[in-house]
């Protein structure tokens, strides 16, 4: 691709896919949809202590949603509530150009920086979060986990 969007960093964030798939057993699942451009996100989370332990995703979305899902994957382990909402508040001002690229374990996200010039885009972004806040959502630590088909 030629288009300065996707770049090789962008694309090899997706292609990472990290924690792609479901989880056979969840505390949640939660859903996000952009219904301009058609992708989907589910994620399923285990949440013990207020503290994400394990997090799948499955994503039907465009190469901006799939690299964001991917960073998720792979740093939201151990993160709160409260992390994912200040991640998605930072992320959010750095789309709009009016804050730096979010702070350690997420500077991945700095491989969106062209993503800045097309502000139609920066829902693709940002779904995978809304996916994940959904699921807390959703969450009980106290009941048990629900059953997840396996994926297949």
């Amino acid at each position: 691709m030629s288009d300065p969007l996707y770049k090789k960093e962008l694309l090899r964030l997706a292609a990472d896919a990290h924690a792609a798939g479901r989880l056979v057993r969840a505390h949640s699942t939660g859903h996000a949809h952009n219904p301009i451009c058609g992708d989907k996100v589910v994620v399923d989370i285990v949440v013990e202590d207020g503290r994400i332990v394990d997090i799948a995703q499955e994503t039907k979305a465009c190469v901006l949603t799939q690299a964001s899902a991917s960073i998720l994957g792979k740093t939201l382990k151990g993160a709160a509530r409260r992390d994912v909402e200040d991640l998605r508040t930072a992320l959010q001002a750095m789309l709009a150009a009016k804050g730096p690229v979010p702070a350690t374990p997420f500077e991945d996200y700095a491989a969106f920086d062209a993503a800045l010039a097309y502000p139609s885009r920066h829902t693709c972004v940002l779904l995978p979060l809304d996916a994940v806040l959904a699921a807390l959502d959703d969450v009980s630590e106290t009941r048990e986990p629900d059953a997840i088909r396996p994926k297949g």
